[in-house]
């Protein structure tokens, strides 16, 4: 990954490409858009565990319904 050389590098061109006014908001920026990314990578998951559950489902209750003698 990135040593501490690198990172030290890396601030200084963004503070010189966007100014030190413009440095918060773009991390602030930066938070939400990781936040989203997160929360929608969650809400997949969420939805794949749902269709999974409705899959499964119509089988439990074939096999919990008694058989017609």
């Amino acid at each position: 990954m990135l040593g501490g050389n690198e990172v030290l590098i890396v601030l200084v061109v963004v503070l010189l490409l966007f100014g030190s006014s413009q440095v918060p908001k773009l991390a602030r920026n930066l938070g939400k858009a990781q936040k989203e990314f997160k929360d929608g990578l969650d809400q997949e998951k969420n939805k794949d565990k749902d269709s999974d559950k409705a899959k499964e489902k119509p089988a439990d209750d074939e096999a919990s319904t008694p058989a017609d003698s």
